[in-house]
């Protein structure tokens, strides 16, 4: 792929970078008739899945609950072995066995191969969150037991060992302030997101509207936009009307007979959300 390209009636001067896709496609090979009758292969958009295309930098998984998006994002995943925010390889995931048969038949093709970027759900991200405090607090504790065990030994003993764990808090305050405890859960997400993000990665993000306030999700817009002009691909399952707004996204709709791709004022959820904040008793008098 050429780095540049002069975009047809822009002036000649004017020469624009096109937008990095990283993974091209995902194919889904033929199941096994043994792994039919066991989830997720029970998944009607599982069993009717064909060939999806990434067309742009980023691409949306939207569906209701129980359609597929999260279940094919998971595989996804594990097809590529994302790196994971949390403590859990997607390797060793126990909550990942099911999917991770079913990446085995995801046949993935590359304009680029890249080991960069993650895979971040948003009960991964409250996990992670909870894990930074405590190793945070172990190792305060740590540099504050060292007094007392190194009683008798020299001075530059303990300060050496008090500089270890000295070290590793000065560095974890560097990246997250004190603690991402201390945030709300939006400002904390934003923080461990922009924190772990690398120029030129692939990330596979599900549901990132669950820790974001809706200026929030607009501050993340932001963001995203920022690190697609870092070469950055992204493949997002969302509900969210503000998110699924994101100008020039590919919006891939699940539904039980199958995955299309659909505009953004095709969209149930975006209808739906447009018409309730239009007139909000018109459906409140029903409940």
């Amino acid at each position: 792929m050429d780095d540049e390209r002069t975009i047809h009636n822009c002036p000649p001067s004017v020469v624009l970078r096109p937008k990095m896709i990283h993974l091209q496609s995902l194919a889904p090979r033929p199941y096994l008739e043994s792994d039919l009758s066991e989830f997720p292969f029970t998944v009607p958009v599982i069993r009717s899945l064909s060939e999806i295309h990434f067309t742009a930098p980023v691409t949306f998984f939207v569906g209701e609950n129980g359609s597929g998006k999260s279940t094919v994002m998971e595989a996804l995943a594990c097809a590529v072995e994302s790196i994971t925010v949390g403590s859990e390889s997607v390797k060793t995931d126990k909550t990942l066995v099911p999917v991770r048969r079913l990446a085995k038949y995801f046949k993935l093709a590359w304009t680029k191969r890249t080991r960069k970027g993650f895979f971040l759900r948003a009960e991964d991200f409250f996990g992670y969150a909870r894990s930074m405090r405590e190793t945070r607090e172990e190792l305060e504790e740590e540099f504050n037991n060292v007094e007392k065990e190194y009683q008798g030994r020299s001075k530059y003993a303990a300060d050496l060992a008090r500089s270890a764990y000295a070290g590793q808090l000065a560095a974890m305050k560097h990246r997250y302030g004190k603690d991402l405890d201390n945030f709300s859960h939006g400002e904390a997400f934003l923080m461990l997101f922009q924190s772990r993000f690398v120029p030129g990665g692939l990330y596979l993000l599900d549901e990132p509207e669950a820790a974001l306030s809706p200026s929030r999700q607009l501050s993340f817009l932001s963001a995203l936009k920022q690190m697609i002009e870092q070469d950055s691909q992204f493949i997002i399952a969302t509900h969210s009307a503000i998110i699924l707004a994101f100008p020039e996204a590919q919006i891939l709709q699940f539904k039980d007979n199958g995955i299309r791709e659909v505009q953004y004022n095709q969209l149930e959820h975006v209808n739906l959300t447009r018409d309730f904040l239009a007139n909000p008793d018109a459906f409140l008098r029903h409940l």
